[in-house]
């Protein structure tokens, strides 16, 4: 797989991250484009699942205010979508609001 396919497949659900991750630990010639995308990709999808927690957690407590929260689901969608572009295009742009944050994080992928 190429770097740009390998860094496509990184934003398509879970077993297209672990399926590029996996490949890209096993190769000897490491893009940083490749490790850029599999960041970004892992780290939307925490915040996602974050979120739903916390959704979930609101929405017991304050149903109204648990539906509000829920309604950033539709960010995520958006940082998603963002950094599916990216990938597309080949460019190692960070995500919107979290990008940054996401990169200095996630640093245990080499």
């Amino acid at each position: 797989m190429d770097k740009k396919t390998l860094s496509i497949v990184a934003y398509i659900t879970l077993i297209g991250w672990v399926i590029s991750f996996v490949i890209y630990n096993g190769k000897e010639d490491k893009s940083s484009l490749e490790r850029f995308h599999l960041r970004q990709s892992l780290g939307i999808g925490i915040l996602g699942v974050g979120l739903a927690i916390v959704s979930i957690i609101f929405t017991m407590i304050l149903p109204m205010l648990g539906l509000i929260i829920n309604l950033g689901g539709i960010g995520i969608f958006v940082l998603w979508i963002l950094g599916l572009i990216n990938a597309v295009n080949e460019e190692e742009k960070p995500v919107p609001l979290v990008g940054e944050f996401i990169d200095k994080t996630l640093t245990f992928i080499q």
